[in-house]
């Protein structure tokens, strides 16, 4: 089962997508989603002129020796661009061997090990009102699990926060937005916000929370000890993780669980967070972290260490790497939950799938490998356009984590 062809396609239905499509002599292809928010030319540019010209003619059926020679092959290693690209690779070797034995993905990764797989939904406000209408929604939606985000007092414009509903994409046409920040302002108004969440829909939801970033560990400790009697699933990205051994800290103060992660990109970046227990749950992605391939890794040294899995699946990967993400997700023991932002109309045609939502939680579906497709035609329909991700400074001017 030769690779014999292989193709880039960027497209646009809403916002920015890089999906690889692989040929087989049999005639079989596969899908691997490649999509780096604001850096997808980048990966496109990577796959095109470096990887695709290795792959014509290799064995489409060896996934763990293309990984390794995609990977160990090359002097330079790892970064998110290099592992969006092998990502990009391997999940479509694992939908093409799947496609090619007439059954779904999971069956491959050990079958399934539950019926269906947990999601959480966004609700966000532009104040705390605003908030807590939008929590109403997703419960009304059938989510058993809501993060909450809201526009916080004294700041002109929150990140998570603003351009729409449950469709909501926050890179922007044209140069960065710059955004306004005041760690004191947030640190005053989230505790707030859960207690009246809390007061208005109970205990029966689970209550999640994303800092993106935002906080030194002690005040990350700070936030963690004050949310705790509102009893969150997890306390997201409290503080950025390149020194792993910062989050010994906010561990040391607070009982909230702690989740981190979309942004690694192997598991170096977070082997001393799970093997020092620092945090609770690991939110590699797919498309981010090398694949199904290295993601399995990343998982089976987190169960060593009861640390669960809690991808990252906001609207900036396509329905591709959400196939794969269910897959996945079924599949393995120590699953969590999935983060889920259903795409546009647009963007459900031009990737027709499988997958579905009732009641809180998704299914993978039965369709043979990912269950995912892409329309070229309608892909052509709508080209690439330039965004980035917003910047965020503190009041005073000074560049801040985003």
């Amino acid at each position: 089962m030769k690779i014999v062809d292989a193709k880039v396609i960027v497209c646009c239905p809403g916002r920015n997508f890089v999906t690889l499509k692989l040929l087989t002599e049999d005639g079989i292809y596969g899908l691997g989603d490649a999509t780096l928010n604001g850096r997808e030319l980048a990966v496109a540019a990577y796959l095109n002129e470096h990887i695709l010209p290795l792959l014509i003619g290799r064995d489409a059926r060896r996934i763990e020796d293309t990984w390794h020679y995609l990977y160990k092959g090359a002097y330079w290693r790892r970064g998110p661009v290099t592992m969006s690209a092998i990502a990009a690779v391997d999940t479509a070797l694992w939908d093409l061997k799947a496609k090619s034995l007439g059954v779904p993905l999971y069956q491959l990764l050990g079958g399934a090990s539950r019926e269906s797989v947990l999601v959480y939904g966004h609700a966000a406000g532009t104040d705390l009102d605003d908030t807590v209408r939008a929590v109403a929604h997703y419960a009304e939606l059938g989510y058993k699990a809501i993060r909450a985000q809201s526009g916080i007092p004294g700041l002109a414009g929150t990140y998570g926060v603003g351009r729409g509903g449950t469709h909501y994409e926050p890179a922007e046409k044209g140069a960065p937005p710059e955004n306004r920040w005041s760690t004191e302002h947030y640190l005053n108004f989230v505790p707030q916000m859960f207690s009246r969440l809390r007061k208005e829909f109970g205990p029966s939801i689970h209550l999640l929370h994303d800092a993106h970033h935002r906080l030194t560990p002690i005040e990350a400790a700070r936030l963690g000890k004050e949310l705790e009697p509102y009893h969150l699933f997890w306390l997201e990205d409290p503080t950025p993780a390149e020194l792993q051994e910062r989050f010994r800290t906010i561990r040391q103060h607070t009982t909230t669980p702690l989740a981190v992660g979309e942004v690694f990109n192997s598991i170096y970046d977070c082997q001393q967070l799970i093997e020092e227990q620092l945090i609770d749950y690991i939110r590699t992605s797919v498309v981010h972290a090398g694949g199904i391939t290295h993601l399995r890794k990343i998982a089976s040294l987190a169960e060593m260490y009861q640390v669960r899995t809690g991808a990252h699946g906001a609207t900036d990967l396509s329905p591709v790497c959400m196939a794969a993400a269910l897959h996945f997700d079924i599949s393995v023991h120590n699953f969590g939950i999935q983060e889920y932002m259903p795409q546009t109309e647009e963007t459900d045609k031009v990737f027709p799938h499988s997958y579905s939502f009732e009641n809180g939680l998704m299914y993978p579906g039965d369709a043979p490998g990912l269950g995912v497709d892409i329309d070229e035609s309608l892909a052509a329909q709508h080209p690439y356009q330039r965004a980035y991700l917003p910047i965020n400074r503190k009041l005073d001017g000074t560049m801040h984590d985003w």
